[in-house]
């Protein structure tokens, strides 16, 4: 249901919507961060999830290669981005890039073009007028009134929609995944319901096992503690654990060099964690509930350490976060089993949602069963007609064949008997099928 990845990197890729400021290098000694380098993996390119995210990469790929708007970007900070004022550097931006740019916002327009097209085409059958304004806001980072030309005002929609898009996407997830968990324990609650008490007695205690087996698990330290990140340090980079530099620690862990945390390279600092709680294959471990768990440790570290909100983690705000009082929290973290996901009130809420989905697709289905027998009735009486009109035709071929046979007889003389004729004998001859007497005629013996 969630693609974890397609979130992940946020982060990275809010950083390069906004047009990727380089960030002032980290004075670093070569001969000790070098042989780290060489271990990493290439950076790779990141997504956003948006349904706008080609686009998005697009422009954002081309204003990476003029050479003006990148040497912008580096003294640029957050606040000007976000309120627009960089997006007037567009205007100095080379003919070259520009051109470009013009033509992506042309082929975007054409897709948006397309899909009311397509709108309309599935909407035609069914007398409903297409609603264009609830289309186009899911366009809302294009301009509608230029379609040809990428201006000022085409950056500055860019990056408002996907910063509004990003903040919200958390939020939808944790939704979605609540849903997620409402349904699974609905459909529970139908299976027990279908069973015998004595299967029903089985399988709860059966569900009682799972679930006491996967809450017996190591303690689960705190996302961005000092226990969290010294293991960590020596469990995956396999230092020793009372040499943690925190300095170090983010040059190890910062794996495309950029000088930030992201939340792809957040989030894979929590594996560790994870796998004390989650093992895949395991039937009482649910892998969608462990990326949930993910997404709660990532909002918990950002919370407490990204300061300016630019859903980035900076060198000196990962060193400020090592110098509070929380980084020396000890108290274990209290994962989903621990905590309720909803309340009963929303469990009430969704399987009446259900019921009415249920009811709507059963009233549905019950209209399309009636038109199914109407057609099926207007089918047979168009066969009955056609077999109607069919017998009819025949009927008429039959007449037509019988008035031109005897025709025909008459003309050729076919099929009637010839009878002598005497000559001088006016009268007619006698009825056929009748033997002809002897009549004396007078006069002669």
């Amino acid at each position: 249901m969630v693609v974890r990845r397609a979130m992940a990197p946020c982060g990275l890729v809010l950083l390069s919507l906004w047009l990727c400021i380089q960030s002032v290098p980290i004075s670093m000694d070569k001969t000790k961060e070098e042989p780290l380098k060489e271990e990493l993996e290439p950076p790779q390119s990141a997504e956003t999830g948006l349904h706008y995210d080609r686009y998005l990469r697009e422009v954002i790929e081309f204003l990476e290669k003029d050479p003006h708007f990148k040497e912008k970007l580096k003294n640029a900070n957050m606040d000007d981005i976000k309120q627009g004022k960089l997006s007037k550097e567009l205007d100095f931006v080379h003919h070259n890039f520009r051109t470009k740019l013009d033509e992506l916002k042309r082929e975007e327009m054409g897709r948006l073009r397309m899909l009311i097209r397509a709108k309309q085409d599935i909407q035609g059958g069914n007398g409903r007028t297409v609603d264009h304004q609830a289309l186009l806001k899911q366009f809302d980072h294009l301009n509608h009134l230029n379609p040809h030309t990428f201006e000022v005002e085409d950056l500055e929609r860019l990056i408002q929609s996907a910063t509004n898009d990003l903040e919200n996407y958390d939020k939808s997830r944790h939704d979605e995944f609540k849903k997620y968990e409402m349904l699974k324990a609905h459909e529970r609650k139908e299976r027990l319901n279908a069973m015998s008490e004595e299967e029903r007695r089985e399988e709860e205690q059966r569900y009682e096992e799972m679930r006491k087996k996967h809450a017996e698990h190591p303690k689960v330290n705190h996302p961005g503690s000092e226990d969290q990140l010294k293991e960590v340090w020596q469990e995956s980079d396999g230092l020793d654990p009372d040499n943690f530099d925190p300095k170090t620690f983010f040059k190890i862990h910062d794996s495309n060099g950029d000088g930030f945390l992201d939340e792809s390279e957040l989030e894979a600092l929590f594996t560790k964690e994870l796998e004390k709680v989650y093992t895949p294959g395991n039937e009482e471990d649910d892998m969608f509930e462990m990326e949930e768990e993910r997404l709660r440790m990532r909002e918990h570290v950002m919370n407490e350490v990204d300061t300016d909100k630019d859903r980035l983690v900076s060198l000196s705000e990962f060193i400020a976060a090592t110098q509070k009082e929380e980084f020396l929290e000890k108290d274990e973290w209290e994962t989903l089993d621990q905590k309720p996901i909803y309340t009963e009130e929303e469990m009430r809420e969704y399987e009446q949602h259900l019921v009415n989905e249920e009811n709507d697709i059963n009233k549905k289905s019950e209209e399309l069963y009636k038109q199914r027998e109407e057609l099926e009735r207007k089918q047979k009486e168009l066969n009955n007609q056609k077999i109607g009109l069919q017998q009819a035709v025949e009927e008429i071929e039959r007449m037509k064949s019988s008035v031109k046979e005897p025709a025909a007889s008459v003309a050729t003389g076919e099929g009637v008997p010839v009878v002598p004729v005497v000559p001088g004998d006016a009268r007619p001859p006698p009825p056929l099928g009748h033997q002809q007497r002897d009549v004396p005629v007078p006069g002669h013996s």
